[in-house]
């Protein structure tokens, strides 16, 4: 079965159960679930209902898409994205941003927890990503390519809408929240990284690191869509002053963080007439 043909399935799967038609994709990284609650829902289904869907194996990743109105935006919330690390291969990671893409997705917002690599970063703070680095040495493209879901040679020039990051700083500035500005780093994971790689991805120009989001956005950028994307910094990585991680903590921080991230979505949705 080609790529196509499976994304086909799965978005019939999800038009079989809802006439719901969404034009906002949300995908909710680790510790960040709260925004699904305040969704006006029309639907949830459960991944496992999705034919070609992978199941979540990580703590706080619930597993369903929740479609309904959320500050008079349509939205279609993943609770729960799939990562590398899990065993999963990238075709799988990124599948559903193709079938958002078929249901009508015209913007994706991704949401994310990270290891602070900026030493003026700290723990809880939220940051606005306005690029990423890929330094995995992998890529979800990779393969023949169908030029109906996407051009062979992507360019990423502003792979992060620029003027949606200055919607959500203004917005962030009215609701007097400190909002950052941050390059990602993607690397596989699942171990956390070494004090000398922390010194060498810092060198390479980014803010942040983590182990999603960056296919999920090559993916979303292949085929036409504008991105947002948040990271929460749950713990530093500053190669001098390294110390163990602790996951629970991480964790504790992402929940603490979440109802300032809730707050500014919510209220950017609101400000916004239209994401087509």
């Amino acid at each position: 079965m080609t790529i196509k043909e499976q994304i086909k399935e799965s978005a019939e799967a999800v038009r079989s159960k809802t006439r719901f038609h969404p034009n906002l994709g949300i995908i909710l990284g680790t510790g960040l679930t709260q925004l699904a609650d305040y969704v006006d829902t029309d639907t949830v289904i459960s991944y496992k209902e999705i034919p070609h869907f992978p199941e979540p194996t990580v703590e706080s990743h619930h597993g369903r898409l929740v479609l309904g109105v959320l500050s008079g935006q349509k939205v279609l919330v993943m609770q729960g994205r799939f990562h590398y690390y899990e065993g999963y291969n990238l075709k799988q990671i990124t599948h559903p941003v193709r079938v958002m893409k078929e249901l009508g997705v015209k913007t994706l917002i991704v949401s994310n927890a990270s290891g602070g690599l900026n030493p003026q970063f700290q723990p809880g703070d939220i940051v606005v990503i306005t690029d990423h680095i890929n330094l995995s040495g992998h890529n979800p493209l990779r393969g023949p390519n169908d030029e109906s879901l996407g051009p062979r040679f992507p360019d990423m020039f502003q792979c992060y809408e620029p003027k949606l990051i200055a919607r959500a700083e203004k917005t962030a500035l009215d609701l007097h929240m400190q909002l950052r500005r941050g390059v990602y780093a993607w690397v596989t994971g699942p171990n956390l990284e070494t004090a000398a790689e922390c010194r060498y991805i810092r060198k390479t120009g980014a803010d942040m690191v983590g182990m999603s989001t960056v296919p999920e956005v090559l993916v979303a950028h292949h085929a036409g869509l504008q991105v947002l994307g948040f990271s929460v910094i749950t713990d530093m990585g500053l190669a001098d002053a390294l110390k163990p991680v602790d996951l629970a903590e991480v964790l504790r921080v992402a929940r603490n963080a979440e109802p300032k991230l809730t707050t500014l979505l919510l209220e950017l949705l609101k400000r916004t007439k239209t994401f087509a």
